[in-house]
């Protein structure tokens, strides 16, 4: 939740962040060269009973496939959405009897 301190820990490089409510946090770490592809995490503080549905994905890319998925977002996301969902009440009483649970 919100009010809770959560951790993004990636094993395989060796990074952990602690994401503490009302605080911005950094992490960075570099892939070598041959080491693409994906790799997989998870929520290591515990943070309440939904903490071990907390996956974390990681998709390591090389240089040239990060710039050629970058021209592609920048197309893709440079304008506003034309329409723009909106939760109905309905839909927030789900989500909040979801959130109890």
């Amino acid at each position: 939740g919100a009010d809770v301190i959560h951790a993004w820990t990636i094993p395989a490089f060796g990074v952990k962040q602690d994401a503490v409510p009302g605080r911005l946090a950094q992490l960075w770490f570099k892939v070598d060269e041959g080491m693409e592809g994906v790799y997989f995490g998870q929520c290591s503080e515990l943070c309440g009973k939904a903490h071990s549905y907390m996956p974390i994905t990681v998709k390591a890319v090389s240089p040239a496939d990060y710039e050629k998925w970058l021209a592609a977002a920048k197309i893709e996301y440079a304008e506003a959405p034309t329409t723009v969902k909106v939760a109905t009440a309905n839909m927030t009483k789900v989500l909040e009897n979801e959130a109890a649970n």
